[in-house]
């Protein structure tokens, strides 16, 4: 996901109603969107896409609410080698508080929905752990807590949540060293405590899939972190087994699990060398599915694969590295058995790219899609930069129009620095033109399918606001809210937690005319809907 290098053939990389304009008779549009001042509708380009510009329709309009518009809106924010956050090893607890809040408040204003946040870059953490020490990243020596001290991870949550953002927690599976690593390694890491499980692979130290006590750590870890922390999701990226390193000679050099490998077929194991890797990465990935849908069933679980999926399964015309043989990933295996919610491919190609074009790579991994997960694959927003190889902006605006062509209904960002950076205007790009209005993030029904009680609403006694209060406090994360006025649908979504809607009157649109607040449930589900009408 981090370690981006490109080749001739591959990238290598560390998610029924219609407003009537009864005058013209003309269809007016829902609009995807992500935060701030609401806007007009506009029709999807497909079922599950919403999003675009939509003029005012002609009066009058109907009572009836457009749909709700959704699509999954994210960027990665990488620890690991301060590629986003923090961006210096160094910082003060405060600087580095500082720095989350011009994330979060970045992601608002661009109306994103999520963060995907990387909490353990190198068999470490950046939150409070008896497993794993602190990170290198964090405080510029592993297991050296904040000074002052705080819990990174629980005010990421509270800042994200207070913006009506979720917050997804990004775990590396089995990295335990990095390159980019400069201090020892703390007394309780996993290579000083169970050293046999720790393999040296080139310049960084890995944990053998194979050895029972790595994958146990990686589940204990993302056990913990779900168990004492409001996460909304739980995501692992690309590094399975390591990307192949190669020899002086050119030659591939060989993950050094000899004696794994040796113990298993001693004990009976039939399997090739190769399946039975990609055996101990299906069962680390069923485990992970099943150990967060245990602690808190309403978690979310992301994977984001590299974006090239089995050779024998390709496309014509498609050609590049593959991580079913080299990263012992089975992607479509864990598309068939339904072992996630949601699934990212780092489609990190030009659409005009024919090898590794991106739609048609986006295509087939929807094709795959046999339990009807979410796809949400992830755009390499950072290859625009000022290199001479960068990427214009139109290309990152154009894989979004793709993807809505397709009916697709969500995407994340490599990575929020980008973003942040605003290089070649690309967020000033996306809020103007794609991301208009705000947007909840498409429903997963199969985690919790059953009814969200709708809202009651009692306008205040100056008219000024209109009160919330809701029946099922526990299970409500957001509230979704149209508001009529004589122009316009316009859409917005709040935190549960603020129970509170302005009824005065829009600067562009005019008077409120009426308000229809949902209650959205952990899983996205929809409630009933709740009217006022205004004389």
């Amino acid at each position: 996901m981090i370690s981006l290098q490109a080749s001739s053939s591959f990238f290598k990389s560390n998610h029924q109603d219609i407003v009537r304009a009864l005058l013209a008779g003309v269809l007016i549009a829902v609009l995807s969107a992500c935060s701030s001042p609401p806007v007009s509708v506009k029709t999807p380009p497909a079922p599950s896409a919403i999003i675009a510009n939509a003029p005012p329709p002609s009066l009058p309009l109907s009572r009836e609410t457009p749909p709700t518009p959704r699509e999954f809106r994210a960027t990665w924010v990488s620890t690991v080698a301060n590629i986003d956050w923090p961006s210096r090893r160094d910082l003060s607890s405060d600087k580095q508080k500082a720095e989350i809040i011009t994330i979060l408040d970045n992601a608002v204003q661009m109306k994103l929905n999520a963060i995907v946040l990387q909490v353990r870059p190198a068999a470490d953490a950046i939150y409070p752990s008896a497993i794993e020490p602190w990170s290198e990243f964090l405080t510029g020596e592993q297991g050296r807590p904040p000074s002052p001290y705080y819990d990174p991870l629980q005010f990421w949550i509270e800042q994200a949540h207070e913006r009506g953002l979720e917050l997804h927690a990004w775990f590396n599976p089995y990295r335990a060293r990095t390159a980019q690593a400069k201090t020892i390694a703390a007394k309780n890491h996993i290579s000083k405590t169970a050293p046999d499980a720790v393999k040296q692979y080139g310049d960084q130290l890995w944990m053998d899939p194979a050895e029972p006590i790595a994958m146990q750590q990686t589940l204990n870890v993302i056990s913990d972190v779900v168990r004492r922390y409001d996460v909304d999701g739980v995501h692992i990226d690309d590094y399975f087994y390591p990307y192949p390193i190669k020899a002086a000679n050119g030659s591939e050099v060989e993950f050094p699990d000899d004696k794994a490998w040796i113990k298993y077929l001693q004990s009976g194991g039939n399997l090739m060398r190769a399946d039975w890797r990609r055996a101990n990465v299906n069962h680390l990935v069923e485990a992970i599915y099943t150990t967060v849908h245990q602690e808190k069933s309403w978690v979310k679980f992301g994977i984001s694969p590299f974006g090239i999926g089995r050779p024998d399964r390709l496309p014509a015309g498609i050609a590049g590295f593959s991580q079913y043989d080299k990263l012992y990933a089975d992607v479509e295996l864990w598309m068939a058995k339904g072992w996630f919610d949601y699934l990212a491919p780092q489609l990190y190609w030009p659409i005009n790219q024919t090898p590794q074009a991106f739609k048609v790579l986006h295509d087939y991994w929807i094709a795959q899609n046999v339990q009807r997960r979410q796809i949400w694959p992830g755009l390499y927003t950072s290859r625009i930069d000022h290199s001479e190889k960068s990427w214009p902006a139109e290309e990152i605006l154009n894989q979004i129009d793709a993807v809505r062509e397709r009916g697709g209904n969500g995407h994340i960002h490599f990575s929020v620095i980008s973003l942040n950076q605003n290089r070649k205007d690309i967020r000033k790009r996306l809020m103007a033109e794609k991301y208009t209005s705000q947007a909840l993030i498409p429903a997963m029904p199969w985690l919790n399918s059953s009814n969200i009680t709708a809202p009651q609403l009692q306008l205040s006694d100056d008219r000024k606001t209109l009160q919330v209060a809701l029946a099922d406090v526990a299970n409500t994360k957001l509230l979704a809210i149209w508001k009529r006025t004589d122009q316009q649908w316009l859409f917005s979504v709040q935190p549960a937690t603020k129970l509170s809607i302005d009824t005065s009157a829009d600067p562009q649109a005019g008077a409120i005319r009426q308000i229809t607040v949902m209650a959205i449930s952990r899983s996205g589900q929809e409630s009933q809907q709740a009217s006022v009408q205004f004389p």
